[in-house]
């Protein structure tokens, strides 16, 4: 019953709070209409909300994060390199598509903040059926290797977490 009328406890709060914030005001109007909105518009909006992913081996969490911070600093290294070159070697920018096997909703926008994260990559868009994503790459002088790369590095551990 109480999860029925209080479906996101933690987004009620926080709906409240931003109410507050946004009034910049805690008159007894504005708390009021603040425990009202932080009420009712996760009843109203429940459907619109995914469902809570369910993490499978969470400590996965942990060596995605180290990789990701570790490409991350080498990738701004790259680029920066890259540029302070010049004309001498111009990186080899590509789009790449990308198969995926990873099918999760949870796991696929976790993919593409970590893809965009990455400096010298983008998610550009993902295939309707979600089996491949088109990515462009700053620098990728083997297509082959990129992908086996990204695949092993993210996806991989992606599946391993959520799916």
């Amino acid at each position: 019953m109480m999860r029925r009328w209080l479906p996101a406890f933690l987004l009620s709060l926080a709906l409240a709070g931003l109410w507050l914030a946004l009034a910049r005001s805690a008159s007894l109007g504005h708390v009021l209409l603040a425990a009202l909105a932080g009420l009712l518009l996760p009843v109203v909006f429940a459907s619109l909300r995914p469902e809570s992913p369910r993490m499978r081996r969470p400590w996965v969490l942990i060596a995605l994060v180290a990789v990701v911070c570790r490409d991350s600093l080498l990738s701004n290294i790259h680029v920066f390199a890259t540029l302070l070159r010049g004309e001498r070697r111009p990186p080899q920018r590509r789009f790449v598509r990308v198969p995926l096997e990873l099918r999760d909703p949870t796991a696929l926008a976790w993919l593409c903040a970590i893809t965009t994260f990455i400096p010298g990559s983008l998610w550009c868009e993902m295939a309707p059926d979600r089996s491949v994503v088109l990515i462009h790459v700053w620098d990728a002088p083997d297509e082959a290797r990129f992908i086996a790369d990204y695949k092993r590095r993210y996806e991989k551990r992606l599946m391993e977490i959520f799916e």
